[in-house]
């Protein structure tokens, strides 16, 4: 736009191609925004105060350092910051003043409401990524803002990934072609965090990872001195991030990163940081942190507290006088050029006076609209319900007791949509012994309207489209006659080569994963032929790993982020469960994240290496899928359905399998496990074994011993966690054997308490049940090293036998005697 050489005090400026005219136009617009934006701000809280919404989080003395940032966001660029954005997204056009007021309403119209179809709270913003089918759009013709989660810090590990993939699309020919994605790796990455949130473990491992990777970053930290009540003496060391982050600081001989420090009322100040952060990221894919100091928040933390209980009047004065927009109202006022030996002002008083008003004056507008949009969808509803609710009430001998609830609806002064379904169904339980005409329509209006609720509020915690991991066809393994036996990480391996091949737009990283081919060698040999960019090594940071992987796959890549050991996958649960389990949810089903993540689990030898946590994952990770095959080719399997798949995943591989010996297939690459599909891998009569990963090879040891003790067993290897059962085949199983075993190395409550609510209740399993259901799990401690540790902290193969035989002696004690 410009470029400033002088001082600041002498308010000199060197236009570049702007007329005077031009100048003041852009500038006086940018001070529209920002009064708009506090506008906005401002009745969001009164919005709440009133009643009419539940929360208001808003980004009120950020205004002026956002503005100078989204003069820099170029298409396809990508945002991925926190809910204090607000005037950055509307100055880069991705968001609108109805739309911010929609999601303060929760309005559920996508519509209305693009960011999340009235799922997040106000101030999380999402741009669509894909079209109403579940296809990519072009990115590289919009300005990308990836769905924000509230979690602190929790923006920062995507964030990571989203810069990363500039480097793969500028560096890696293989995927030159995917120009819808990228133009030649010439994106940024746009963070946002607040001061206090640099004290999180989040912050620090991506600004290392970014470091040491080198990516296109420009990371914005707005410092407004407090993390809600806390001063900042009480979140770090120093009180100056910048000083902290010294160490990171890039030299001549070291990479690292550029620091910027700036002042959040200093207009012309931020936008030279901006532009030259801009030039270093963009040219150079060099990390840039821009450290913005000085930032006031005027209302505090939320509507949820007042901040004069914390701040003392020297800094509640303070935060007046330095308010951005005064300040940058005073540099207008101040501002003075010369041209043709006259002296112009950028603007008067009367004038500033006139935009300000005009600021306020649209905010409302654009807020009433919003509010009377949201309110006459649902007066709608409202309207329809009550003239079927009043027919069941002239109808109905119960009328005294129905009408007081329509008339309730029809005084209700702010309406939702709760207390329309409210009045329906307590009318349904009122004339539930009434066979009435109109209570039909009553009951067929409240399905209709369940439907599309359903839509409006549960829909898309999967993907919906072709590509839903559950439509990936069955394609089965195809052996040669004389198929050798070999280690089943060959098999492995070779899989992975083949998918290497196939798809260049696949990348795995992980620790280890890189020059040795993964600690156990299931990609050897990747790293050389296909090179260190689609198969590379990382530091020990599970949680960029994680949030590598996700920002890679919103940009349009496949990446499978290798976790080394299931025990470590805590390190990343927090990413894996609030961002990329949510993705697809909160983004209305406008985003997706299709990430694979590769590790290996199950039973080995001590307290972190051994673990099989699967109750907790089962819980966390709903929205993804959860897979775990019992050997190598079966996981081979799993990678390759789930490449072709929409939906992100974890795939255990079993840890002690690696050395085990399985036939090699012959259709490498192609043949698909499906999900959600369990398998029989022995049939019986008396009793059904429910199990899957590591443990099925004991149920099957214990299933031959079983037969020697008369009892025939029938083993199913669950395969899929989540989905699970999908055509409930285990229920057929128990209703032949009448009796049901869960074997599980989780702790009690965990994995096998989930299956067995799948089967019993769900599957309505009980109904075929002569014995009462049972799991036979780990002890509920961490497993003991060694193999004496394996065996007496995990089912063995003799717990399972005396296990099915009690069970077996309770029915007929006299042919199976207690041992």
């Amino acid at each position: 736009m410009y470029k400033h050489f002088e001082d600041m005090e002498t308010q000199e400026l060197v236009q570049d191609n702007l007329t005077f005219n031009d100048f003041k136009h852009q500038v006086l617009n940018d001070y529209k925004l920002c009064k708009m934006s506090r506008a906005a701000s401002l009745m969001a809280r009164k919005e709440v105060l009133t009643g009419k919404a539940k929360f208001g989080i808003v980004g009120d003395g950020k205004e002026l350092p956002q503005i100078a940032m989204a003069k820099v966001f170029r298409n396809g660029d990508f945002r991925s910051g926190y809910y204090r954005d607000q005037t950055f997204c509307f100055a880069a056009g991705i968001l609108s003043f109805e739309e911010f007021f929609a999601q303060l309403y929760a309005d559920a119209d996508i519509e209305r409401e693009p960011n999340s179809s009235g799922r997040q709270m106000n101030c999380h913003f999402s741009t669509h990524s894909l079209d109403d089918n579940g296809n990519w759009k072009d990115l590289t013709q919009q300005k990308n803002s990836s769905a924000d989660i509230s979690c602190t810090a929790g923006q920062m590990p995507r964030l990571l990934g989203l810069a990363q993939a500039s480097k793969v699309y500028r560096h890696e020919k293989s995927v030159a072609h995917k120009t819808q994605f990228s133009n030649q790796g010439n994106e940024i990455a746009f963070g946002t965090i607040g001061d206090a949130s640099t004290a999180e473990g989040h912050f620090w491992e991506t600004i290392n990872a970014a470091c040491t990777m080198q990516v296109p970053i420009i990371m914005s930290i707005w410092d407004d001195g407090y993390g809600i009540s806390v001063p900042t003496q009480f979140q770090r060391s120093k009180k100056d991030i910048t000083e902290i982050l010294e160490g990171f600081r890039r030299t001549e001989n070291e990479k690292g990163c550029e620091i910027i420090q700036v002042k959040g009322w200093d207009y012309v100040a931020l936008i030279n940081a901006y532009t030259e952060a801009e030039q270093i990221a963009r040219k150079e894919h060099v990390p840039v942190i821009v450290h913005v100091t000085e930032v006031t928040q005027p209302q505090g933390h939320s509507t949820s507290g007042s901040h004069e209980r914390y701040k003392s009047d020297n800094r509640l004065q303070w935060e007046k006088d330095f308010d951005c927009i005064e300040k940058f109202k005073e540099w207008i006022l101040e501002f003075q050029i010369e041209e043709e030996g006259l002296s112009k002002p950028l603007a008067s008083e009367d004038e500033l006076a006139l935009l300000e008003k005009e600021a306020q004056d649209e905010v409302k507008k654009f807020q009433k609209n919003a509010w009377s949009n949201y309110q006459i969808s649902i007066k709608n509803i409202q309207t329809e319900a009550i003239s079927v609710l009043q027919n069941v009430a002239n109808e109905s001998a119960n009328k005294s007791f129905i009408q007081p609830l329509i008339e309730h609806l029809q005084s209700v002064m702010i309406y939702q949509k709760k207390y329309i379904f409210q009045a329906v169904r307590k009318s349904l339980w009122i004339t539930r012994k009434e066979n009435l005409s109109s209570k039909n329509a009553l009951k067929s209006w409240l399905e209709n309207q369940n439907q599309i609720e359903a839509k409006n509020y549960n829909s898309h915690l999967y993907s919906q489209s072709e590509q839903s991991a559950i439509k990936i066809a069955e394609k089965p393994i195809e052996y040669a006659d004389n198929a050798e036996e070999v280690d089943g990480r060959v098999i492995l391996k070779n899989n992975f080569e083949v998918l290497f091949e196939n798809h260049p737009e696949l990348l795995v990283f992980g620790e280890d994963a890189g020059y040795i081919g993964d600690v156990n060698q299931g990609l050897e040999g990747m790293q050389e032929k296909f090179g260190s960019i689609r198969v590379s090594d990382t530091g020990i940071r599970e949680n960029t790993i994680v949030g590598q992987g996700i920002g890679l796959a919103m940009r349009g890549l496949r990446p499978i982020a290798e976790i080394q050991y299931l025990d470590y996958i805590l390190y990343g649960i927090q990413t894996l469960s609030d961002d990329l389990a949510t993705v697809h949810y909160r983004s209305a089903g406008k985003q997706k994240a299709p990430l694979i993540i590769r590790t290996r689990g199950h039973r080995l030898e001590g307290i972190w290496h051994a673990g099989s946590p699967m109750g907790g994952l089962i819980t966390l990770l709903k929205g993804m899928v959860l897979l775990v095959p019992r050997d190598m080719t079966r996981a081979a399997g799993f990678y390759n359905t789930m490449i072709q798949s929409d939906d992100p995943c974890v795939i255990i591989e079993s840890l002690n399998g690696y050395r085990l010996k399985e036939k090699m297939p012959k259709n490498l690459g192609k043949f698909c496990i499906p999900v959600g599909k369990i398998d029989i891998t022995k049939e019986g009569s008396d009793i059904t074994l429910v199990t899957y990963g590591s443990t099925w090879k004991l149920v099957m040891q214990a299933a031959q011993e079983l037969n020697a003790l008369g009892i025939d067993a029938e083993v199913i290897d669950v395969q899929s966690l989540m989905p699970f059962d999908l055509s409930e085949d285990i229920v057929k199983s128990v209703k032949k054997t009448n009796r049901l075993l869960v074997i599980d190395e989780d702790v009690s409550g965990g994995g096998s308490s989930f299956i067995l609510q799948q089967i019993v209740e769900k599957q309505k399993a009980y109904q075929y049940l002569d014995a009462a259901p049972q799991t036979l799990c780990a002890k509920d401690h961490r497993p003991a090293y060694a193999s004496d540790g394996d065996y007496f902290s995990k089912p063995s193969v003799e717990d399972i036998v005396e296990n099915v035989y009690a069970i077996m002696h309770e029915a007929n004690p006299s042919e199976f005697p207690a041992m």
